[in-house]
């Protein structure tokens, strides 16, 4: 049973495990809007909890932007959840302002102790691109050249290779003159979830953009999933990538978590033209490794809804393959 709701357009998701049940994290926005691509500027989170990843129970909304003037006042989008040694759990996502009328991207932090009251951290504002090394992404909203300066999409992990954690995000490096090749996957450190530090992008280039990355680790491989449109490949992806771009979730193959990363060759992981499912999260369950996220326009109208999870898998040679 997908994860759907009568009156509302779900989108992105991300997950947490509690120790007991999974608790899913989304857009929604209100489907009385009538066209589907309004939803982006008039949404919220919404959340579920399940304990098997197909059958749901909707929880409502657990956060949304918050009142105007504030830096996050239009858009609260799509981010992750982690949980620190006291227990806390941290929501980290996407925020734009009004005044800015959504153009610029920043992230965001807001802490709970039961995963659906969230309160932000001061004015809930972590991280921007400022400091020494916003010169290595695109900081500034290149009007004309992209619709956006992105920062966006959080993923937020434990570092494996010592303490603290890691936050990886899409973004875009500067100076590249092929729109589509300037995509790149961000980077920042922190040592206890709140002060986080801006570090040079972990990957560059291949696509316009990387949406939504996800690092993960599989039987002694890293991963780093994403997703991307297929008017955004580079002209030298879409010439290696067999049958061509489509819109969908594909992965980059690593070396750790801070790279180096290559684009996975041979097929896209899961796609296709229409799009069936977008914004794609792996998540791990004693069975292995699921896929999910959002069904897009399987049959060319937009869905709303959540897929349930396909198995993944990967082969000797570490490429991963979606079973259906």
């Amino acid at each position: 049973m997908v994860l759907a709701l009568p009156d509302k357009w779900i989108w992105d998701s991300w997950y947490a495990h509690d120790g007991a049940r999974w608790h899913c994290f989304h857009l929604q926005a209100d489907r009385a809007l009538g066209d589907p691509e309004l939803r982006h500027w008039s949404m919220s989170q919404g959340h579920a909890v399940s304990t098997d990843l197909t059958t749901w129970e909707h929880l409502g909304t657990g956060f949304a932007p918050a009142q105007e003037p504030a830096w996050d006042d239009f858009t609260t989008w799509t981010g992750s959840v982690v949980c620190d040694d006291d227990a806390i759990w941290h929501l980290f996502y996407t925020g734009t302002c009004r005044a800015e009328k959504g153009m610029y991207q920043r992230v965001g932090h807001a802490t709970s102790i039961d995963l659906h009251n969230w309160c932000r951290v001061g004015d809930g504002l972590c991280l921007d691109l400022t400091g020494p090394n916003a010169a290595a992404y695109e900081a500034r909203h290149q009007v004309g050249f992209w619709p956006d300066r992105a920062m966006r999409d959080p993923f937020v992990m434990r570092d494996p290779d010592g303490p603290g954690w890691l936050m990886v995000f899409t973004a875009r490096a500067p100076g590249i003159a092929e729109a589509n090749a300037g995509g790149a996957i961000g980077l920042a450190t922190s040592p206890d979830l709140m002060t986080w530090t801006l570090e040079p992008p972990v990957f560059t280039g291949a696509f316009g953009q990387l949406e939504v990355p996800q690092i993960f680790h599989h039987a002694g491989r890293w991963y780093c999933l994403f997703c991307t449109a297929e008017n955004h490949f580079s002209r030298a992806q879409a010439t290696a990538t067999p049958g061509g771009p489509v819109t969908g979730s594909h992965y980059l193959i690593g070396d750790g978590p801070r790279g180096p990363w290559r684009v996975a060759p041979g097929a896209f992981l899961d796609g296709g033209l229409p799009c069936p499912r977008y914004a794609a999260r792996i998540v791990e369950t004693a069975d292995g490794l699921n896929i999910i996220g959002f069904a897009d326009r399987p049959q060319g109208e937009f869905v709303g809804e959540l897929t349930d999870p396909d198995p993944v898998i990967a082969g000797d040679d570490g490429l991963l393959r979606v079973l259906r």
